[in-house]
């Protein structure tokens, strides 16, 4: 299955040399659109002739797919959104969070199913809902941990050790925000929260302070 691709540059699903990229030829009957921010993505798909489409996907940060559809029932048929879940500065995962809505065609699902398949990418279909599958689960998890420390549960070292063995993670919690960012944590947190109103989401104590020192020019320090 081959794709046309719209890249409006900076994916955070696709990197240059992905295999699903050596699935682009001009002139398919699906379209592929990666990059750019929510409202750049919508003006893309807005100009695709989807008479003429088999299957449009779209990439998605935190947005709704609705977003793009404005839950139109024939664009809702056959336009589908994805992620490559990536947790911060971390490189994409195989894992594509593939977003589908009330109205998606059977046939659709499956052809968007298909193609991440093809190139070597495992696919979890969810609903379209804000933080899809993983950040619905995994940011209130982090949050926990991060207040775990501030309201001295355990030391971050301790915490960190105490999940790993005792429930066999291959980190914890505190040493994957070091490593993909606490600032992008605090990020993608936030959008959730302001989507959702779900308090699980607001950002912990920790991040918010290290966020804010950043967008003041500060240095980094222990918070």
């Amino acid at each position: 299955m081959r794709f046309e691709l719209i890249d409006l540059g900076g994916s955070r699903s696709v990197a240059a040399g992905d295999a699903l990229l050596n699935l682009a030829a001009t002139g398919a009957d699906t379209t592929l659109v990666i990059g750019g921010d929510a409202q750049a993505r919508a003006r893309a798909l807005g100009q695709i002739e989807l008479a003429a489409k088999r299957l449009v996907l779209v990439e998605l940060g935190t947005e709704c797919l609705a977003f793009h559809t404005g839950e139109d029932v024939p664009v809702e048929e056959k336009v589908l959104g994805f992620a490559c879940f990536r947790l911060g500065a971390l490189p994409a995962s195989v894992l594509v969070e593939l977003v589908r809505q009330p109205r998606t065609s059977a046939e659709a699902l499956a052809a968007a199913q298909g193609l991440f398949e093809q190139a070597g990418l495992q696919v979890s279909v969810c609903a379209d809902v804000p933080g899809r599958i993983v950040d619905s689960l995994l940011r209130p998890y982090l949050n926990s941990a991060l207040r775990g420390v501030d309201e001295g549960l355990a030391t971050a070292a301790d915490l960190d050790q105490a999940l790993c063995l005792g429930l066999g993670y291959p980190k914890g919690p505190i040493q994957l925000l070091e490593e993909s960012g606490l600032e992008a944590h605090f990020q993608v947190c936030s959008e959730l929260h302001e989507a959702t109103g779900a308090a699980a989401f607001v950002p912990a104590r920790r991040a918010r302070v290290l966020a804010m020192r950043k967008a003041a020019g500060l240095g980094r320090r222990e918070a």
